[in-house]
């Protein structure tokens, strides 16, 4: 699929042709996750391949739209202690409110020319009751130690040209990247370490082979591995199913428009900060290097989505920014994000030294990051006890097919919500 990304994208990844007889651990899913993972184990010692069904970026991690954002979507510091305990709960809180600064280490270190910015992010309060919410929440993560305040109503109209906001928690680690040459970037890092990547290499089945794991694909080429690794997000195709069908798939779509003018720009982000409110239907923009902004959205009916959505993401970028001039929509694209009951990640024992995660919610390159560097820990034979994300017995939802028509309805529900929020 063609997206901004792909089109503007510098970093290449040439799939490795020779797939090795063995190596210490096997991963599975070249997104995010799956890179990091194997990043952090080659810098330990250990040999790594990464196999990947389709084409790196193919996936969630180079559809979305490059937010950078250390912290939750749908959860808070209390409701995660009250989920999880004080220990774990502050165990997670700690790895996630390090998520961004995690990835644009990373970027520093590896060199990955990606478009990076660390410029914050930005959450304007939609209503009197999201005020007290996120005053609250930026409170919290302070008491984390995290550089998380909250800023007036004046202030968030100086960052966004807005004046239907009544204040905005500001996270000062957030940001942006170019999501796809991120992961090229990862990619390439890994290849760098003597790693190696295959593309196009479905994996089918994940057996014991004595001490150790046999990874068949739909190719028929084999892999003997000690450790494996599932990061395959919300995929649902070979050995990816049963971890897939334990979160809800869900589609958005996102689009990229034409270049903004230099003033438009000025006024709407003159610090570069990425913005996401509190609305049930948020509304959600950045600006890329070429100043096109970046917005997305869901459909509440799938059928023709492509062109309706463009169309209607553009025409609220240009009534909610007040553009003097109405934007078109340069490409339109669409990516699933996997969603967990609870809205936390989790972590999956498949077997002795066969680890699957999942579960970033909205958050697709912070959590991801750590994600994966979890479950790198995983592989080193730390005790699942010890990890700061909690491990859960792997149980596929009920009528997981139909988990679509439920977001849509929760969907057209959460309009209706916004309609009157004062």
């Amino acid at each position: 699929m063609e997206t901004l990304w792909t089109r503007t994208a510098r970093n290449q990844v040439l799939s490795d042709p020779v797939i090795p007889d063995a190596v210490d651990v096997a991963v599975i899913g070249g997104g995010f996750t799956g890179m990091t993972a194997a990043r952090e184990l080659l810098i330990a010692g250990r040999s790594v391949a990464v196999f990947d069904a389709g084409k790196i970026g193919a996936g969630a991690s180079g559809m979305n739209a490059g937010f950078v954002v250390p912290n939750f979507a749908k959860a808070d510091p209390v409701s995660v202690r009250a989920k999880l305990g004080d220990e774990r709960g502050n165990a997670l809180l700690r790895l996630v409110g390090d998520g961004a600064n995690a990835v644009f280490r990373t970027i520093e270190e590896d060199g990955i020319a990606c478009d990076a910015r660390q410029t914050g992010w930005l959450n304007p309060a939609y209503g009197a009751a999201s005020v007290e919410m996120l005053q609250a929440r930026a409170a919290m993560w302070r008491d984390l130690g995290r550089p998380v305040s909250f800023m007036s109503a004046e202030d968030v109209r100086a960052q966004t040209g807005m004046d239907i906001y009544s204040g905005a928690l500001l996270d000062a680690e957030g940001g942006t990247i170019h999501p796809l040459d991120y992961l090229r970037g990862l990619a390439l890092g890994v290849q760098r370490r003597g790693g190696s990547v295959h593309e196009d290499q479905c994996v089918d089945s994940v057996k014991k082979d004595g001490t150790r794991w046999r990874l068949t694909m739909r190719s028929g080429a084999t892999i003997s591995a000690a450790k494996v690794l599932l990061c395959t997000n919300a995929f649902t195709s070979g050995v990816a199913s049963r971890m897939g069908r334990s979160a809800v798939p869900l589609r958005v779509y996102q689009i990229a428009t034409t270049p903004a003018d230099a003033a438009t720009v000025q006024r709407i982000s003159p610090d570069g900060r990425p913005v996401g409110d509190t609305r049930q239907n948020l509304f959600t923009y950045r600006l890329d290097r070429d100043n096109r902004l970046i917005s997305g959205g869901m459909a509440a009916i799938p059928f023709g989505a492509f062109e309706r959505l463009g169309r209607s993401v553009a025409e609220r970028l240009s009534t909610e920014l007040g553009l003097p001039n109405a934007v078109s929509p340069e490409v339109v694209w669409t990516g699933t994000a996997a969603m967990t009951p609870d809205f936390l990640p989790r972590l999956y024992k498949m077997g002795e030294g066969w680890f699957g995660g999942i579960g970033c919610n909205g958050r697709g390159i912070a959590m991801t990051a750590q994600l994966g560097r979890v479950l790198a820990r995983a592989a080193m034979g730390e005790s699942m006890d010890q990890l700061p994300i909690p491990t859960r017995t792997l149980r596929p939802l009920p009528f997981h097919s139909f988990t679509p028509i439920v977001a849509s309805a929760a969907l057209l529900q959460a309009r209706l919500m916004d309609k009157f929020v004062k």
